[in-house]
């Protein structure tokens, strides 16, 4: 079965390629989440698709495409001194190329207190690359947009 075209891939819809289990942990944990706590903007892009979408779910902020993500984290990675993502429970399905993720971060603001979140996030999965993100955070919204 081929990949699915732009045309016709939904979120967890028909006509997925599944991929092993152990693929979806490791690109979250240590391709995804080890990039952004190391600051490595290209590690972290590199995990999208060129049209993917990461919607920060609680606030309603949308980063349309590469090119916006790549601002938002170059807007996070500045803001902040220190960014740790850990404590994870994984849950992935691979008939639908998604998984969910609970995580705990610990994030210091430059010159500020370290915050703690308890976050989720659902990734949608096309051609084994990230195409759409949910976050959900348990404080306030981290992910703005940045300079585009």
């Amino acid at each position: 079965m081929s990949e699915l075209s732009a045309d016709n891939w939904k979120e967890g819809g028909a006509g997925q390629v599944p991929l092993p289990y152990p693929f979806y942990v490791d690109i979250v944990t240590k391709r995804y989440f080890d990039g952004v706590d190391n600051k490595n903007l290209d590690k972290v892009l590199n995990c999208f698709t060129p049209d993917a979408i990461l919607r920060e779910a609680t606030s309603e902020t949308v980063h349309d495409g590469r090119d916006a993500i790549r601002s938002m984290f170059e807007k996070l990675f500045a803001d902040f001194e220190n960014i740790w993502h850990g404590n994870f429970v994984h849950t992935a399905d691979p008939q639908t190329n998604t998984i969910n993720s609970q995580f705990t971060v610990l994030i210091t603001p430059n010159g500020g207190e370290q915050l703690r979140y308890e976050n989720c996030n659902r990734f949608y999965l096309k051609d084994r690359l990230f195409h759409r993100v949910y976050v959900y955070m348990s404080g306030d919204n981290l992910l703005k947009e940045g300079d585009a």
